[in-house]
């Protein structure tokens, strides 16, 4: 029995839920609107104010999507009431990012400058040259962002340059020691 599964989805005043015949969840919220697929075997009822996620059957495929399905459908309950953001901040010298446009423009010590076009759905802003604060609605959509733009240049582990989530610990190596 899934104990994710059984809980139950609280719905705020603003928000609206809606799940078409076909399994189509629909949230509606103050911050925007997001939709999903529900997958086969899994349903929703929605009573006062609650949401609650079940499954058909106890198939072993059934049993894994179901705490699945939830947290994905509370995920986008809260992104679209409250949001969701995650915080990146650059180390290292000469090492700078800019949003201009659709684009976020990251300096990065390569022979050229990186432009990474920013979704629709986010909002991308640049404090000190070095922090910056990707905030959006949908939080796979926030999290992948986010991701892409730490891969350019991981945090290496001597120096410690490069793009890290905010409290993000780096583990130091010491460097080459000297041999007499």
């Amino acid at each position: 029995m899934s104990r994710v599964g059984q809980k139950n989805i609280e719905l705020p005043e603003k928000v609206s839920i809606s799940v078409a015949s076909e399994g189509a969840v629909t949230v509606e919220g103050p911050k925007g609107k997001l939709e999903w697929q529900l997958p086969e075997g899994i349903t929703v009822d929605q009573e006062e104010g609650t949401v609650m996620v079940k499954r058909t059957n106890d198939r072993r495929q059934l049993r894994a999507m179901h705490g699945t399905a939830r947290s994905l459908i509370n995920n986008m309950v809260r992104g679209v009431v409250e949001g969701f953001s995650k915080e990146l901040e650059i180390q290292g010298v000469g090492f700078r990012a800019a949003v201009k446009g659709k684009n976020l423009d990251l300096s990065l010590g390569k022979s050229h400058p990186i432009l990474h076009p920013i979704p629709d759905e986010l909002t991308v802003t640049v404090s000190d040259n070095t922090k910056i604060k990707v905030e959006g609605v949908d939080k796979q959509v926030v999290g992948q962002f986010a991701a892409e733009v730490r891969n350019y240049y991981p945090p290496e582990p001597y120096k410690g340059k490069g793009v890290r989530y905010v409290g993000e610990y780096v583990r130091r190596k010491a460097g080459k020691s000297v041999q007499k």
